[in-house]
């Protein structure tokens, strides 16, 4: 798409959606008052992997629903982890504190793996098969870390604090978001940079669809676009193009569906949006649970899921509630 058609798409997103906002269908609290750092939701919605501020990781049943483990990186005390993620095969999933990571049996509840990391870190994306863990680090590197054997297969150079991260399906593809204002797009074969899109602030979150094509970036308080991986051009703007539509969001989660033809986000204020990614339109939106129905007590929403039926959505907000959404 040209220019001048993506500037068309994000006119007719902006004026054309419908505007009303969905409340979810049920909750369920996971982590009591203190909220979570970070929580990642299974593909199908059966499972989630929590990183609660109060009492340390876990992994919920959300079928059930239970509490089938606890998930510390030291016996007897809640490690204060930060990342969490689920591989997409929904077998294996990784918790991280900013000094180290493990590798967790989603169904046996055992460590398979424990390692220090080359650098603080800041986010994490988990490969099919557990077998690879890409790192967004505070050292200015993204690392494609052996998460089974320990040790660095590709690493990653940026000019600055590397804050979001995400695979492709087939894990040839890096995309990575850094505090330079810019979004790239790596081929983790060679290492070398494919595509870079410059942002007008921090890159706070980036995604990529399975099948590698499409490519989601956002800054914080700045656009948040879908792109072209092959191209490097924007599709179509979600928060508008910030030369005519300024509009300060912030968009803290995204995930793309199983197919590539949907694309679900979470924002800052606790509003989730679905997207129509053939269409670059806006198909729902919904506002997750608060803990009390007035006073300043809204959630972000840290993690996004589409569910197994193919006509439900999950999301997890910083306050620890799992909304289910129809």
């Amino acid at each position: 798409m040209r220019a001048s058609a993506c500037l068309l798409a994000s006119l007719l997103i902006l004026t054309g959606c419908d505007s009303s906002t969905h409340s979810p269908a049920r909750w369920l609290e996971l982590t009591g008052q203190g909220g979570a750092y970070d929580i990642a939701i299974a593909p199908g919605g059966h499972h989630a992997v929590v990183a609660a501020v109060t009492h340390g990781g876990s992994l919920w049943d959300l079928d059930q629903p239970a509490r089938l483990y606890d998930w510390n990186h030291q016996a007897g005390e809640f490690s204060l982890l930060s990342v969490v993620d689920i591989a997409p095969d929904g077998r294996y999933a990784l918790t991280a504190n900013p000094q180290n990571l493990v590798l967790w049996n989603m169904d046996s509840g055992t460590a398979e793996g424990f390692w220090s990391s080359p650098g603080e870190i800041l986010a994490a994306d988990l490969s099919a098969g557990g077998n690879y863990a890409l790192l967004g680090l505070a050292n200015h590197e993204a690392v494609y870390f052996d998460i089974r054997h320990g040790g660095i297969k590709t690493s990653l150079r940026h000019p600055a604090r590397v804050r979001s991260v995400a695979l492709s399906g087939d894990s040839q593809l890096a995309l990575t978001g850094a505090d330079d204002y810019t979004a790239r797009l790596w081929d983790l074969n060679t290492g070398k940079v494919k595509q870079e899109l410059r942002l007008g602030n921090t890159v706070d979150t980036v995604a990529l669809s399975p099948n590698g094509r499409y490519a989601f970036s956002s800054g914080s308080l700045d656009q948040a676009l879908v792109w072209d991986t092959a191209s490097g051009e924007p599709l179509f703007y979600l928060s508008g193009d910030e030369t005519l539509f300024p509009r300060r969001l912030s968009y803290l989660s995204a995930r793309f569906s199983g197919n590539s033809d949907r694309l679900l986000t979470g924002r800052a204020d606790g509003t989730v949006e679905l997207w129509d990614l053939n269409q670059a339109t806006l198909i729902k939106r919904w506002k997750i649970h608060k803990r009390a129905a007035y006073g300043p007590t809204s959630s972000s929403v840290i993690g996004l899921a589409f569910g197994s039926d193919g006509n439900s959505w999950l999301a997890a907000g910083s306050n620890g509630f799992i909304n289910w959404l129809e």
